[in-house]
């Protein structure tokens, strides 16, 4: 079983004052537009976002068959986001995506099953992507709780914890993200529904 995993618990500080997860792109909230990327290749859909959230990701997301992962401890980072994600996930092999990633690849995803055993990470222009990658459920949970038990919040810590197979990807456009209302201008028009 494969699971879709959407990491949407970040407080979007360069955003302003607005979600960017449920802000609108092209008549959808992005996090849609990324859960409906991810879903085509997967089995199951969870999406990982903190308490206050839960009403507006709900709405954002009607009609889509999903759970929710909410952070016990809200501020702790991607690294606890994603072990959030991995102990409600109940496929092994779980294919990890930003709630930012409007251009995520569904067909760079199968590339990524194909290949994940601890994990497959895509390397675009020499830098390694870790919110658009597979990882194997137990593998990574282990590797999450050891960083945050070292005090780290760094994916590239827990990710060394796994010696991942690295993928080599051309097109960096499927790593676009949205981190202020800017970028969310920039990809407005480019996304194909």
């Amino acid at each position: 079983m494969r699971t879709g995993l959407v990491l949407a618990g970040g407080h979007s500080t360069r955003f302003g004052d607005a979600d960017k997860a449920v802000a609108r792109v092209d008549g959808a909230p992005l996090i849609r537009r990324v859960a409906d990327r991810v879903t085509g290749v997967t089995n199951e859909l969870v999406v990982n976002c903190r308490n206050d959230q839960r009403v507006a990701i709900t709405e954002a997301l009607d009609g889509l068959d999903y759970r929710l992962a909410v952070d016990p401890v809200p501020d702790e980072g991607p690294v606890a986001g994603l072990r959030t994600g991995l102990r409600v996930a109940r496929g092994d092999a779980v294919a990890a995506v930003a709630c930012d990633m409007p251009h995520a690849d569904p067909a760079l995803f199968e590339r990524l099953f194909e290949r994940a055993d601890t994990a497959a990470v895509p390397r675009a222009n020499g830098h390694l992507q870790p919110l658009h990658a597979v990882y194997g459920r137990h593998a990574a949970r282990f590797a999450c709780d050891r960083t945050l038990a070292n005090g780290s919040r760094r994916l590239a810590d827990a990710l060394a914890r796994l010696d991942p197979t690295v993928v080599d990807v051309a097109d960096e456009a499927t790593f676009t993200n949205v981190n202020t209302k800017d970028d969310l201008l920039r990809v407005r028009g480019t996304l194909a529904r």
